[in-house]
């Protein structure tokens, strides 16, 4: 009996705690992150810092819009910083992307520097580009969340690697998915830092398979 009751005390100790390291791993890593329209975003008008090329393509990709009021977001692009890109911008193909207009070059240059200080930002792009052009992006999101006049908004958006759009289509802390508020630390740390690690396992298990099967 002694050794019967210890077990069971044994399974009724363990199994909780199996359980909520199950859920808190997130369970939605085991499933893919929802693909939220068919348009391809093609960046070609936009010029990148010092004519580097601009490209989504291949690339796990938080895109963003700074318009006109670079320095105005700085809050959020710091959020990001923190909880997003600190913790992937060293895998190769991943990026952090901002579409600007060209008068605003001076006041990224400063974004830059105190970026810097979180993190190196290597993989923090940004594009130059006019008011057109960026609505024009925009608008291929097919988003509910509209640009300011100035051409910004507070909401990101998950590019996948063949440059559509993925994410979430309910949000607990917004009214709508489709993007994430990053002026909203709750969404960031949570749902977007979920989303990201989904995205990455799922590209990271169909590199796997890839290579399994070469073997063979």
């Amino acid at each position: 009996m002694g050794l019967k009751k210890y077990l069971v005390l044994g399974i009724l100790f363990i199994l909780p705690i199996t359980v909520y390291l199950f859920f808190a791993s997130g369970v939605n890593q085991f499933a893919k992150l929802p693909k939220l329209g068919d348009q391809i975003i093609v960046l070609n008008a936009f010029d990148g810092e010092n004519g580097a090329a601009l490209t989504t393509e291949g690339k796990i990709t938080i895109l963003g819009f700074l318009g006109q009021n670079a320095l105005e977001h700085k809050a959020e692009v710091f959020n990001l910083a923190h909880k997003i890109y600190k913790k992937n911008y060293q895998f190769e193909d991943f990026q952090m992307l901002f579409l600007t207009t060209k008068d605003q070059d001076s006041a990224v240059v400063s974004l830059k520097q105190e970026f810097s200080q979180i993190a190196d930002p290597i993989n923090f792009k940004v594009g130059y580009g006019d008011l057109v052009e960026i609505a024009q992006i925009h608008n291929l999101l097919n988003t509910p969340y509209a640009l300011d006049a100035s051409g910004s908004s507070s909401y990101v958006y998950i590019l996948d690697k063949d440059s559509q759009l993925r994410g979430r289509e309910e949000s607990d802390y917004q009214e709508f998915g489709g993007g994430y508020n990053a002026a909203n630390y709750a969404i960031i740390n949570n749902e977007m830092n979920d989303d990201i690690k989904i995205i990455l396992a799922e590209y990271r298990l169909a590199l796997k398979k890839y290579k399994t099967s070469r073997k063979k």
